[in-house]
């Protein structure tokens, strides 16, 4: 019998505004946490390693049969997310057959990039997927994707390169919301850890109530341990949404009839809500 929840946390400060005031020493020894780049916490989830926690919106819909979404928890944005960005040496009309390098540590953010470009764009290009070091990643590409913190870096080093922001172009296209993380369980726990499961979300729901009541000690903590201008995080970090709602699903779920319709995931996916009363919840 598994005594402890396993609780998987994203290595990237867009999941910080959810988890900063998470209060651990509350559950001592019942939860552990594991924590990784989303691409690791993706197949770790996958293997059974991790039983519940932030993961690529896209790995949920490859697991939706396993999984459940944990209510009003996100990283979803509605235009511009600061942090997932497309660097080409070229106007991105113009990467038709182009070589384009993607990062090795997401799944939601590569495949949205193929939507945009193949279904919005026209665009048929080929792929290599790579470490997040962006010198050496245009070495062979005419362009590369980054996410989270090492995009935020990179964004930071003032590079000579067209940036696009994939949250903006997303929007541009389609008017919807993206959801690129979403907080899930395994359908496998539900039933021997109900409880525990049921006072980690709400400590995760309190954690970010606390953050969005005062941000200031947030933002003066990034500022302290990554670098940048506290307005910038401030800025990034407003432009951000953690709650996952009718509008993140209507969008999150036209992602997926997107990428099904490249062949990037066998058919449509429906989310499916974890409710407390045990009762799930389709639209």
């Amino acid at each position: 019998m598994q005594k402890s929840l396993r609780i998987g946390q994203i290595l990237y400060t867009n999941t910080f505004p959810v988890t900063f005031h998470f209060d651990q020493a509350r559950f001592e020894d019942r939860i552990s946490f594991i924590r990784q780049v989303p691409a690791q916490l993706n197949e770790a989830m996958a293997r059974g390693e991790i039983d519940l926690g932030p993961i690529s919106s896209f790995s949920y819909a490859e697991h939706a049969k396993d999984y459940l979404v944990l209510p009003d928890l996100s990283v979803s944005a509605k235009g511009p997310v600061g942090s997932i960005f497309l660097f080409s040496k070229k106007p991105i009309e113009e990467l038709n057959e182009a070589p384009i390098a993607l990062t090795n540590t997401s799944a939601t953010s590569i495949n949205l990039l193929k939507v945009i470009l193949q279904k919005f764009y026209g665009l048929q290009v080929s792929y290599s997927m790579q470490a997040p070091v962006l010198e050496e990643m245009m070495l062979g590409a005419d362009a590369a994707l980054l996410i989270g913190d090492d995009a935020i870096r990179a964004i930071r080093q003032r590079v000579p390169y067209m940036i696009y922001d994939l949250g903006e172009l997303w929007y541009r296209f389609t008017g919807y919301s993206m959801t690129f993380a979403l907080w899930t369980v395994r359908k496998a726990i539900l039933a021997e850890h109900a409880e525990l499961l049921s006072e980690v979300h709400n400590a995760f729901l309190e954690s970010k109530q606390k953050h969005l009541s005062n941000p200031e000690p947030l933002i003066e903590y990034v500022h302290q341990h990554y670098g940048g201008e506290k307005a910038d995080w401030r800025q990034y970090f407003q432009g951000l949404q953690h709650v996952f709602g009718d509008e993140q699903r209507t969008g999150l779920e036209y992602y997926y009839r997107c990428a099904a319709e490249q062949g990037l995931l066998p058919g449509p996916v429906t989310v499916e809500l974890w409710e407390k009363s045990g009762r799930q919840k389709l639209r």
